[in-house]
């Protein structure tokens, strides 16, 4: 193992822990041998080298990794559009297959977030000037289901194909197979990977599939001339899909608490791609000049998209809704984004800006000579190893500020 990749993983190790204490997310877990490997490899252990044609253009590029000591390889691919060279990339492998990505600049596919937010605000006032009833027009209202992944209020409904379902199930059957198979075979034997290998195939099709079906649904999307403003729900998934907590009685036993049936639903929820969808057309209509916004989603199942009445009733089964005011009817899936879709008209004609500035955690307090031994906010940080734990305070100094001055007897 060269010693770069080692300080590299170090530097993600201590980054990580930085984030960690910052607030920033969570702690950093070590992860296992199995599921996808990923290693940082900085430019002093490759490089990219063109591949000139007849005609003096470069028709391909090959990337010869490791140092001329240790050398590890060479990779040719054709790239689909112009780079440049990268100071750094990450090398995956996961079920047998590997992946090479790395960064690279470039204005006509991603923007800074400053310039984003900026013209984010800017095709929000320019819609801002079009009455009512034109934006309402201009604008396609989206509601995101379990039996349906899709359905918009020009009636349109997006779903996978019937062949992929098909193929979705038939990998599952053979994934949870190759799983017992795993099970049985001796632990950390070749024929033990072999399976392993055969269970991530048979997820990486789904995962496949499902990206390929937020792309595709994004792109119709966001190529749609007839819509400048895209309207979903604002759907907090990670809070939708967690575990229930365990009950139990007076004696400590553990009672139901359907877990079973929440993690079939978490797992049609998760399946569904709702996040991807909404997250691909954003940018692809950022690109074409539209904007994409999010409304509270509370009631929009429940609400007439005639008269707005709200009430249980007007939902007397799964499919069909039926106002108890006006008696319009229609299919839920189909009144619901008609619903969103005029949420998000009122949001956007309401002016508030829809964008937010970055919100720093870190709070810096300057230290003087009333400070006592041990302050609110310490806590213990206990790190790999035999060394004791110490104490860190999360009222930390800033770098050039007064030391500090021992407090007098």
């Amino acid at each position: 193992m060269p010693s770069q990749i080692l300080s590299n993983g170090a530097v993600k190790f201590k980054q990580a822990y930085a984030r960690f204490f910052q607030k920033l997310g969570g702690r950093p877990k070590i992860k296992k041998k199995s599921g996808r490997q990923i290693v940082w490899v900085t430019d002093e252990l490759f490089q990219f080298v063109p591949l000139i044609n007849e005609t003096g253009a470069i028709a391909s590029y090959q990337l010869i990794l490791g140092t001329q000591k240790f050398p590890v390889g060479v990779i040719a691919y054709v790239a689909h559009r112009s780079h440049g060279v990268p100071s750094s990339i990450h090398i995956a492998v996961e079920g047998g297959h590997w992946w090479l990505s790395f960064a690279a600049e470039d204005a006509e596919v991603t923007m800074p977030k400053k310039t984003r937010d900026a013209t984010t605000e800017q095709i929000a006032e320019d819609l801002r000037h079009l009455s009512a009833e034109q934006l309402t027009a201009r604008t396609l209202g989206g509601d995101r289901g379990v039996a349906k992944p899709l359905t918009t209020s020009d009636g349109q409904v997006f779903d996978l194909l019937p062949v992929q379902k098909k193929r979705i199930k038939k990998t599952r059957r053979q994934r949870k197979r190759w799983q017992r198979q795993a099970s049985r075979r001796k632990k950390g034997s070749q024929n033990q990977k072999k399976a392993y290998r055969k269970v991530a195939k048979y997820q990486q099709y789904e995962t496949n599939v499902r990206q390929d079906y937020a792309h595709q649904t994004s792109h119709h999307l966001a190529a749609d001339e007839a819509y400048d403003l895209y309207v979903f729900e604002a759907l907090k998934i990670q809070t939708m899909t967690k575990r229930p907590k365990a009950k139990t009685d007076a004696q400590g036993r553990f009672l139901p608490n359907q877990a079973a049936a929440k993690a079939g639903l978490n797992r049609a929820i998760l399946s569904s791609a709702w996040g991807q969808v909404v997250s691909f057309t954003t940018y692809k209509a950022l690109r074409h000049g539209k904007l994409v916004i999010t409304v509270l989603s509370a009631y929009s199942s429940q609400e007439c998209a005639v008269c707005t009445f709200t009430a249980p009733d007007n939902r007397p089964s799964q499919a069909a809704f039926v106002c108890q005011r006006c008696g319009h009817t229609d299919d839920a899936d189909h009144n619901a984004a008609v619903v969103i879709a005029k949420r998000g008209v009122q949001k956007l004609l309401s002016g508030d800006p829809l964008t937010r500035t970055h919100k720093t955690t870190r709070i810096f307090r300057k230290l003087g000579p009333e400070r006592s031994e041990v302050t609110h906010g310490e806590i213990g940080v206990s790190r790999l190893g035999p060394t004791a734990s110490t104490q860190r305070s999360m009222s930390q100094e800033s770098f050039g500020g007064d030391p500090e001055t021992p407090a007098s007897a």
